[in-house]
């Protein structure tokens, strides 16, 4: 978690770029991505002749050639400003958008890049700004970019991109992956769900990605993302390589297109918020989603894309807009009838419609599902929070101090009122045992899939919870009738001493 003083620092940089002239928040943070992706290049730099000297051997595994030193973030930052301005636009930008070969991860998200600040004068403040900003250790690398990425959120239009954050751990922590998975996200943006699952392995993982077996598997094979805006490739390519995983595989695809089926179940874990709006051309999108649920739908075509990326036995967490849960075209149906017959559903958790504010009000919920092409789907557990920590308003204030939100606080019964993500967390790793005993009328509860089917397989979880009624004493026919003919008595003598205060009025 970043001090107080290192989230100041970020301000002051996003402010003067902001007032320098540019005004997109998309641009400021791509701009900032590259400045540190400059420097962190000079830091491996800085590693790989450390460790020459040390062994005694010729340099090895250096971004730039020895004796290139004005490609360098500590030569350049002692340059004068214009000099500065013409070293990073005209001879490191072209370099890192070639270097390491055609293949190579740096040539692939630095292709496209460019310098765009403005003027050489908010170069040179900037570069000294990020200099001063404390970023020895990979966690503070990381905490810094998210902190730019909720920048996007906050400067407006362009918040939609991101799912918050606290909504991604959960996701993550119940998924819990493993060394072994490939976890992929069609619909990868700024690549938080990657990041977190990253972040997730390195907490609970740490000896197994670091050893022989699978470190190679961790930074080069186990996180795939996909988009089709390249802005938002460069930075969730850049926003994986600063959370420390060397080769992301993170590339420009339309997921739901007709030319995108050679990875059909390759993946053994899909994390995602898809696009909820809209529909496609229906002769582009791929003929073996349509077979699998007839429809021009978006929302409906990425589920039924991450069941075909899925190998038997993968499993999925993936947000999805209410309409999928109860909508009643025959797509609808049958998408949801196939999660509960043909494979397994095994969670819906209703989320707050406040959780996208102020850029969405949608109501949303997060399906958990493994495909097995067998069926499977015995119970299907529902949670249905209230409260994520925050206020459901435009302003999504903090209802609680910064260690008392996420899913993984210590929380009172009255704090967990505010923030229902820890219960879920709990509650989730004891959908096989003791939910099964809760009543409907309780936050969880679990519903057996033959009650499920004889709803026409609606999901919403309204359809299954039961409202406490409070008991209201009934009183007696002749009890309320005896209190009417005493409101009668008191009303004509009202009426009669009305009568006599006039007549003596007079």
């Amino acid at each position: 978690m970043l001090s107080g003083e290192v989230r100041n620092q970020i301000d002051r940089i996003w402010d003067a770029v902001w007032s320098g002239g540019m005004s997109n928040p998309l641009e400021v943070v791509e701009q900032i991505t590259y400045l540190l992706f400059i420097k962190r290049l000079d830091d491996e730099q800085d590693r790989a002749l450390d460790r020459a000297q040390l062994l005694g051997k010729p340099v090895a595994g250096a971004p730039f050639p020895v004796g290139r030193d004005e490609l360098r973030w500590s030569f350049i930052k002692n340059m004068h400003q214009d000099d500065a301005y013409d070293a990073v636009a005209n001879q490191v930008f072209p370099y890192i958008r070639e270097m390491g070969g055609d293949d190579s991860t740096f040539a692939e998200h630095m292709k496209h890049a460019r310098l765009t600040i403005p003027s050489p004068g908010l170069l040179a403040k900037v570069i000294d700004m990020l200099d001063k900003v404390p970023m020895e250790d990979l966690d503070t690398k990381g905490d810094v970019y998210e902190y730019l990425l909720s920048e996007i959120a906050s400067a407006g239009k362009n918040g939609q991109f991101r799912t918050p954050r606290h909504i991604i751990k959960l996701i993550v922590e119940m998924m819990a992956p493993k060394p072994g998975d490939t976890i992929v996200d069609p619909a990868s943006g700024t690549c938080g769900f990657l990041v977190a699952a990253t972040e997730y392995m390195r907490a609970h993982h740490a000896d197994e990605i670091a050893s022989n077996k699978w470190r190679h598997h961790f930074h080069h094979e186990m996180f795939t993302g996909f988009d089709f805006d390249r802005t938002m490739l460069r930075i969730g390519s850049m926003n994986m390589l600063l959370h420390g995983v060397e080769q992301p595989d993170v590339r420009y695809r339309d997921s739901l297109a007709e030319a995108n089926t050679a990875d059909a179940e390759s993946y053994s874990m899909v994390l995602a918020n898809p696009p909820f709006a809209g529909s496609l051309d229906y002769e582009n999108t791929a003929k073996d989603l349509q077979r699998i649920v007839k429809t021009k739908k978006t929302e409906l075509l990425f589920v039924a894309l991450f069941l075909r990326l899925l190998t038997l036995g993968g499993r999925a967490a993936v947000i999805v807009p209410d309409g999928v849960l109860f909508g009643s075209t025959k797509a609808h149906k049958e998408l949801r009838r196939m999660l509960v017959e043909d494979h397994k559903l095994d969670a819906v958790v209703k989320l707050p419609s406040g959780v996208f504010k102020p850029y969405a009000g949608v109501s949303t919920a997060v399906l958990f599902f493994t495909k097995t092409g067998s069926g499977g789907t015995d119970f299907v557990w529902f949670y249905d929070v209230t409260a994520d920590g925050y206020s459901l308003d435009d302003k999504r204030t903090p209802l609680l101090d910064q260690e008392k939100l996420g899913p993984l606080a210590e929380l009172s019964d009255n704090e967990l009122e505010k923030n229902n993500l820890p219960d879920v967390l709990e509650r989730w790793t004891l959908r096989d045992g003791s939910e099964h005993d809760r009543a409907r009328t309780d936050q969880s509860f679990c519903v057996p899939r033959e009650e499920i089917a004889d709803n026409g397989y609606d999901l919403s979880i309204n359809r299954y919870k039961e409202i406490v009624h409070e008991e209201v004493e009934h009183r007696s026919p002749t009890e309320i009738l005896d209190d009417l003919d005493k409101i009668e008595d008191e009303i004509r003598e009202g009426m009669s001493e009305l009568r006599r205060m006039l007549a003596g009025a007079k």
